[in-house]
């Protein structure tokens, strides 16, 4: 039997396997690049064994590496989690020729579903439906749209769609380029698109005794940049259907015989409403979303991972499912302004009641599993998830409700995050009557759906709650009269006055503390109940609220049960040094500069694509704010930048008659 696992992954993935590891007894080993070296992963585990430098090309693709610290380690199993090499032929079969269990499929399996395109001929001739691929030079107005997708990895890198037969070439460039910095391999094609197609996946788990299980399907339609944001168990889709689950599972099983498979995998399938389907790919390892799959059917999935690969046998029967779970993925990003990615601080990721963390659950609740704790850093050399939040219930209503109340009742301080977009969704008609398909987002508006959960009321009372909690802290440190009350003169005097800026723009708080208790303008029917540095109570129109005030440096986080604001802290005077130029491109994250549009003195269209920088292995494109000419461009291909530096300057171009 296994005595010690070597995880070649980070963050969530390897802490949910140490987890499992734990419960059953095994011993621990992590790696971790410099970027990663006070990560949770590594403090949690028995041992850790550093992978020098950053990025994923020269840590945790490093497979030669891994090994290595395996045996260093006196690791006797490697288990490569999801994404980097848990897909990676070669690398199964140096575990295996290094004398170590290898946690995953045979390597001829990975082998023949590790291109997109050589795995659908084989499902195709193993009867298992197809949606044909299209060679990327033969592609015709009668064949779009299409989608551009990488031949190795997935998690929507290296993929994108195409309407205009035009944008072809550039956006094949692109998707190249993507592929081949996060899996090494630029090989891409294309096939037609299902523009409101439904994602449909199955669960496999095969042993080496031939049996192979079905454990239910996964619902994960609602996706951005096709990277998958929301999943279910079981879906909607599949239960309206009358005999789809028999077909999909059949399917499913075809696939994973067909290439002699063993351990965890998923068939993924692409189907239509009216309950037909077609593979898209199969992947040879864990999921990101098996947790709905482990709620629903009460199995620990990688301890299963464990026993097959230890040579144990399944029974002959797969375990029924039942209740409902749902998984949202947090990101660190801002939904609104594309997607965009953040970096910086977790202050704190608090979620309300009693949460169990990387198990199963067994009984309704919420289950946090999460590659941060507070005081992480979120960088920009990996993916921007900071957890997985997963709900189960008894039915999909009531699995929707207690997660939307939990992700709304959260304490997520320091980054920005997609929290209030899930909550939308959660709460949406369309996603409590099953209508998930994949376009979602566009179907439903994302600037509706990206919506704060907070009103501009909540935004305004909860800075009045921000300023008094500052004006008792600012009490409790005072070393001179620290008794008398924030603001207090002899006479009447002018009210205090704070700024704060919001969602919404800036908010200015002005207000007295009186004998006669608090006046604040414009909030007429408030009266303050109580206030310390970390509580606020405040009694608006008859009705008390609480407010809990969090405070960062100049970052205030206000959380309530109106809604969680987010709020910074206006200074006194501007900083002329902080001033930029009008036309100036500001880098949105810390990234690296990987191609320039345009030189200095060039005339450029409002819109035009002026920098790319690559950040958290996705591409991003800065574009000239206005028409006009560039006057000024401060970097260079290879630049490394942080957030808000210069970029370029684009002085507008003048209105005739203008002078």
């Amino acid at each position: 039997m296994i005595q010690s696992v070597l995880v070649a992954n980070r963050g969530e993935i390897a802490r949910r396997i140490f987890a499992t590891c734990r419960r059953s007894g095994i011993g621990t080993v992590a790696v971790f690049s410099d970027a990663d070296a006070l990560s949770p992963h590594v403090t949690e585990a028995d041992a850790a064994v550093r992978l020098p430098g950053n990025s994923p090309a020269d840590t945790y693709l490093r497979g030669d590496l891994v090994i290595e610290a395996a045996l260093l380690a006196g690791a006797d199993a490697i288990h490569p989690g999801y994404g980097f090499l848990s897909e990676n032929a070669e690398f199964a079969r140096a575990v295996h020729d290094a004398g170590l269990t290898w946690i995953g499929p045979p390597a001829p399996a990975i082998e023949m579903m590790g291109s997109k395109v050589e795995s659908k001929k084989l499902m195709a001739a193993a009867g298992v439906p197809v949606l044909a691929e299209l060679d990327p030079d033969a592609v015709t107005e009668a064949d779009l749209p299409v989608l551009v997708k990488a031949s190795a990895g997935g998690g929507g890198r290296g993929m994108r769609v195409v309407r205009e037969l035009a944008d072809l070439p550039e956006q094949l460039e692109g998707a190249r380029r993507e592929a081949q910095s996060a899996f090494g391999d630029p090989t891409v094609f294309c096939e037609r698109y299902l523009e409101t197609g439904r994602h449909i996946e199955v669960q496999v788990m095969a042993d080496r005794h031939g049996t192979v299980w079905a454990v239910g399907e996964r619902e994960c339609s609602i996706q951005r940049r096709h990277q998958k944001v929301v999943e279910e168990a079981p879906s909607p889709l599949v239960e309206a259907v009358p005999g789809m689950r028999e077909r999909l599972f059949e399917a499913a099983r075809l696939a994973a015989k067909a290439i002699d498979y063993e351990g965890a995998g998923t068939v993924e399938f692409l189907a239509d409403n009216q309950g037909d389907f077609f593979f898209l790919e199969m992947n040879t390892r864990l999921q990101v979303e098996h947790p709905v799959t482990e709620c629903t059917t009460g199995l620990d999935l990688v301890d299963l991972q464990l026993q097959v690969a230890s040579g144990l046998a399944l029974d002959a029967d797969s375990p029924a499912v039942s209740g409902h779970s749902i998984e949202v993925r947090l990101y660190a990003e801002d939904p609104a302004q594309n997607w965009q990615p953040q970096s910086g601080p977790v202050h704190r990721l608090a979620l309300p009641g009693s949460v169990v963390e990387f198990d199963v659950l067994r009984t309704p609740g919420i289950r946090l599993d999460s590659g941060v704790v507070e005081g992480s850093t979120v960088g920009v050399h990996y993916d921007p998830m900071l957890a997985k939040v997963i709900s189960f219930a008894p039915t999909r209503t009531q699995a929707a409700t207690r997660l939307a109340t939990a992700l709304g009742r959260a304490q997520i301080h320091g980054l920005r995050t997609n929290r209030d977009l899930l909550v939308n969704v959660l709460r949406h008609p369309a996603f409590l009557a099953g209508d998930t398909d994949t376009a979602f987002f566009d179907t439903h508006g994302l600037d509706v759906l990206a919506q704060p959960l907070a009103s501009v009321e909540t935004e305004r009372l909860s800075a009045l709650a921000a300023a008094l909690a500052d004006a008792a802290h600012n009490r409790d440190v005072a070393t001179v009269d620290s008794t008398l009350p924030s603001g207090w003169r002899n006479l009447a005097s002018a009210p205090q006055c704070k700024t704060f800026t919001g969602t919404g723009g800036d908010v200015e708080v002005r207000y007295l503390l009186t004998r006669y208790g608090l006046k604040a303008e414009g909030f007429g029917d408030v009266s303050l109940v109580s206030a310390t540095a970390r509580h606020v109570a405040l009694d608006v129109a008859g009705l008390r609220r609480s407010f809990e005030v969090s405070r960062y440096g100049d970052d205030v986080f206000v959380d309530s049960a109106l809604g969680p604001v987010s709020l910074h802290a206006a200074p006194r005077f501007t900083d002329p040094s902080a001033v930029v130029a009008e036309g100036s491109l500001l880098a949105p994250m810390p990234g690296s500069v990987i191609r320039v549009g345009a030189v200095v003195g060039d005339a450029v269209t409002a819109g035009q694509p002026i920098v790319w920088l690559e950040a958290m292995k996705m591409e991003h494109t800065i574009k000239a704010p206005a028409s006009g000419v560039l006057t000024e461009l401060s970097v260079t291909v290879g630049t490394q930048v942080d957030v808000g530096t210069v970029l370029a300057v684009v002085e507008a171009a003048q209105a005739e008659g203008e002078s």
